[in-house]
């Protein structure tokens, strides 16, 4: 009995292999060299043959063979180098995934639909290049969202001049416009802001209690309130009524500058000078969180930048609500 379990003690220290001895073997058998191996582990040759030995007398069968100024694995070997390439590449992929991962930066803002569609998509890939790292989240909606309670760093906010809070990027100026294809029509003229009794006007439906931003306030200025258009189109958002108006099917409200770009590649017009002042602009808004975040900070930098050639005076350093 005691002969037995001293055999079996025996067996199972005989099956625990030293991390040592084969980080050792590992590099002789990728160089088949004890030599090159030993100055990759800052070891001497003699250290690394020694520990080849233990090895293989702990596993009980040569890993080597021993030529002249040359080493070869025995099929042994073959099986041993096999298995700990294995685990090491199990090893390697485990540590991978057990590191935590590089925190990449990030930077939210919340905008309405059309300055995301018209104005900052287009643009956004200049920041972007020069900022790879920074991970932008848009969320677009006519809602005025609470900062400190989503977390979102940025605000840009579509609201009436008296009532901006921060610095103004740029106010607005609406006229109308359509496609170059509607004015070729001689039997319905659009040389006049009259003539717009010959026109579908493009127009969108508001939410219930918010202010109208397209055609009322522009007829109001232009003392047109008696004007009724041929038809009239609805949509739910304004990027809609600008499609609708690239592609023929009416007049729209333009807001400058989110339509700046459509119109220098002529895909829309103003038929007749009558740009008038909205009264309202897009102003910026830091939440509080985000003044320790250089990357939303380098986003509004870089927004201001974009917008200094449209926002004339009233500029100013923005500062952490």
């Amino acid at each position: 009995m005691h002969s037995r379990n001293g055999s079996g003690a025996a067996g199972t220290g005989s099956r625990r292999l030293r991390l040592d001895l084969l980080h050792a073997f590992e590099a002789a058998a990728r160089h088949l060299s004890f030599t090159a191996a030993g100055q990759e582990l800052f070891i001497s040759q003699s250290a690394v043959s020694r520990q080849i030995q233990q090895l293989e007398e702990n596993l009980g069968t040569p890993l080597f063979e021993r030529r002249h100024r040359a080493l070869a694995l025995t099929e042994a070997g073959r099986i041993m180098h096999r298995a700990v390439n294995d685990s090491l590449e199990r090893l390697l992929d485990a540590a991978a995934r057990a590191r935590p991962l590089p925190q990449a930066g990030q930077v939210s803002i919340t905008c309405t639909p059309g300055f995301a569609s018209f104005w900052l998509i287009p643009r956004l890939t200049r920041f972007t290049a020069g900022h790879p790292e920074v991970d932008v989240r848009l969320s677009a909606t006519l809602d005025i969202v609470d900062l400190d309670r989503t977390g979102i760093d940025v605000a840009v906010r579509f609201v009436p001049r008296a009532k901006g809070n921060g610095p103004l990027l740029f106010e607005e100026e609406v006229q109308p416009m359509c496609s170059p294809s509607l004015l070729a029509n001689p039997k319905r003229p659009l040389k006049t802001p009259a003539d717009l009794r010959h026109h579908t006007l493009l127009t969108i439906d508001m939410p219930q209690g918010a202010p109208p931003m397209d055609w009322e306030p522009w007829l109001q200025l232009m003392k047109l309130d008696s004007v009724r258009p041929a038809n009239t189109l609805r949509f739910t958002q304004y990027s809609e009524a600008v499609g609708a108006a690239v592609a023929g099917q009416g007049v729209v409200i333009g807001r400058l500058p989110l339509l700046g770009d459509l119109m220098r590649e002529r895909k829309l017009i103003a038929p007749f000078r009558s740009g008038a002042a909205s009264r309202r602009g897009y102003f910026l808004e830091l939440a509080a969180h985000a003044a320790h975040n250089s990357d939303a900070q380098d986003f509004v930098r870089w927004l201001q930048a974009e917008a200094e050639p449209l926002a004339g005076a009233g500029k100013s350093t923005i500062a952490a609500k």
